[in-house]
This record gives structure tokens, C-alpha cells and sequence, in this order.
């Protein structure tokens, strides 16, 4: 299995959670620090080239990629009047389409097998919106539709694509917020707290196990009830 954006936050819990599991597990980063027990494989999923030489690396040591999480992902938030077209279009290339060459290289070869899971890491944001966020909520909206066209294409042929929604979450990212601002987040989220990023790759090894052989073109919150209704 494959998890871009593997060397921290929510993309390393996820490697590490499959570990855990015994499977074999390749993680693509910009700058290395995979998890132990993974495979570092160096890529930048906006470059075209750089994703096929990453599957062909993790295909001779791995074989076929049978599980995709795209998790790697980038912000340039703004307000939608100062946000620049290299800031829009960054976010989008990095989010929503390194998304597509991900998937579509690798359904190439879970079409032969006839078998794979393809699971994409979206946001909250994408669902409920963010003021500042207008590229990364597109990217990350445009992620539920993606997978839905691929549940409807390659359903026949036992592949199926999921996104899971995380809403605020514990990382380093967030760990740098003011404690003002982390308690205004908490007050929204109906649960009181933040999630854990196991609890992210709890619902991603799920997707991924047999039984959620049947689940296919959902949209999986994990956001403690932040987004209820979306």
C-alpha cells in the first residue's frame, strides 16, 4: 500500500497504523523521515514524471499497489480579494489534482487485479467551508467528487474509493494556534476536543480492511460532530 505525505501529522499515523497491522507499507515524501518500516520513497505529486517513477520504485519492491490514501496536501490561505493565482493554483495542484495522477496511476493496475481501495483525505473544511480557505475548501471538495466518479467507473471491478473527513485534529499545525483560538475550535466541536491522528487512521485501515468491502463513494467524518448534516 501506498500513503503520500507519510513523514508527519495524519499521513504518518496512518503509515504507522498499517504497520501495526503487518502490511507492507511504501510512504512518498518531499524530504524523507518515513515511519520505521516503510518504504521512503521520495515525490512530488505535482510533478507527473515524479508519481510514475514513485509507483515503479514502490511496484519493485512492493508490487502492485492495492490500497492508495492520498493524504498529502498543502494550505496558502487568504482572504478570497488577496489571494493570489499562484496561491489558488498550488493549493489545487498539490490537493486536488496530485490526487488524480495518484489515482488514475493507480487504478491502471487494480483494474488487472480486479481489486483495490483508493482513499482520499479530505476536510471538514471541504464540506462546511472556511473563511481564508476558499482554494484549499475547493481542493478538498473537489475530493468527494472525485471519488464518486471512480465508485461509479471501476465499481465492477472490485475497486472502491472512500474520503475521510477530519475535522480539527492534533498536529503540529494546529499545536502552534493560541490556546484562545484552540478553545474558540473546541467550543464548535460538539464532542469538546480535538481528534488524535490515530483516530484518522482508525476510519483510514477500516476503509481499507474487508469489512468495508461493501462501502464505496461514501464520505467518512471524523470531526467529533463539527460537521453534522454535511
Amino acid at each position: 500500500m501506498l500513503v503520500t505525505g507519510g513523514n508527519r501529522g495524519i499521513g504518518r499515523a496512518i503509515a504507522e497504523a498499517f504497520v501495526a497491522q503487518g502490511d507492507r507499507v511504501a510512504v512518498t515524501t518531499r524530504s524523507g523521515g518515513a515511519p520505521e518500516g516503510c518504504l521512503d520513497v521520495r515525490c512530488d505529486i505535482t510533478d507527473p514524471a515524479a508519481v510514475e517513477a514513485a509507483f515503479a520504485e514502490v511496484e519493485a519492491e512492493h508490487g502492485p499497489v492495492e490500497v492508495l490514501v492520498a493524504n498529502a496536501g498543502i494550505t496558502a490561505d487568504g482572504l478570497l480579494v488577496r489571494m493570489s493565482d499562484d496561491d489558488w493554483a498550488s493549493v489545487i495542484d498539490t490537493n486536488l489534482t496530485g490526487s488524480f495522477r495518484l489515482a488514475k496511476r493507480a487504478v491502471s493496475k487494480m483494474m488487472r487485479a480486479r481489486r483495490g481501495r483508493i482513499i482520499f483525505i479530505s476536510s471538514v473544511v471541504g464540506l462546511l467551508g472556511s473563511g481564508g480557505q476558499v482554494n484549499y475548501a475547493a481542493s478538498k471538495a473537489g475530493l468527494v467528487g472525485m471519488a464518486r466518479s471512480i465508485a461509479r467507473e471501476y465499481g465492477s471491478r472490485g475497486i472502491t474509493a472512500n474520503v475521510v473527513a477530519p475535522g480539527f485534529v492534533e498536529t503540529d499545525m494546529t499545536d502552534t494556534l493560541s490556546d484562545e483560538l484552540k478553545s474558540q475550535y473546541k467550543a464548535q466541536v460538539p464532542l469538546g476536543r480535538y481528534a488524535s491522528t490515530d483516530e484518522i487512521a482508525s476510519a483510514v485501515t477500516w476503509l481499507a480492511s474487508d469489512g468495508a468491502a461493501y462501502i464505496t463513494g461514501a464520505v467518512i467524518p471524523v470531526d467529533g460532530g463539527l460537521g453534522m448534516g454535511h
